[in-house]
């Protein structure tokens, strides 16, 4: 298990997934989930303070909530399909893969993804997503 979970933490990540990546289908929503989960264990930069599920999905930067589902609406506000629950469990209990395996972040940019993000490296692209991960030694605990 990469980090504690409850039965609400599955169905709040499961929403999230298919918010922000439905149309990437179940690898990009794994990929998302995988940001989800790498915040919850980071313990450096803007996730200082963010340890749970709850934290990450409701976390407020700069006025605004990190996931633009939340305020949108949009899918985040439909119930949890069995399918997403599985792929949520799966990311909360080992799945992580290249390029969201470490990334902190995530957007669609709509163009191509610039070779940093808030002086974040590229870590890779899955479809329309770009993938954040740290700078090297500034959140170790992410790589753990």
């Amino acid at each position: 298990m990469r980090v504690a979970y409850t039965s609400s933490d599955v169905d709040l990540m499961a929403r999230m997934m298919r918010a922000e990546a439905e149309g990437e289908g179940k690898q990009g929503m794994l990929y998302v989930g995988n940001v989800i989960v790498n915040r919850a264990i980071a313990d450096c930069l803007d996730f200082k303070d963010v340890r749970t599920i709850e934290d990450v999905i409701y976390h407020v930067q700069g006025g605004n909530y990190s996931f633009e589902a939340v305020q949108k609406g949009n899918l985040f506000y439909n119930r949890a399909r069995s399918t997403e629950k599985r792929l949520a469990e799966k990311n909360l209990k080992y799945w992580r893969e290249h390029p969201a395996k470490y990334a902190l972040w995530y957007f669609n940019p709509y163009a191509p993804c610039p070779p940093t993000w808030y002086n974040q490296p590229f870590a890779g692209q899955f479809k329309n997503h770009c993938y954040y991960e740290p700078i090297a030694n500034t959140c170790d605990s992410v790589y753990v």
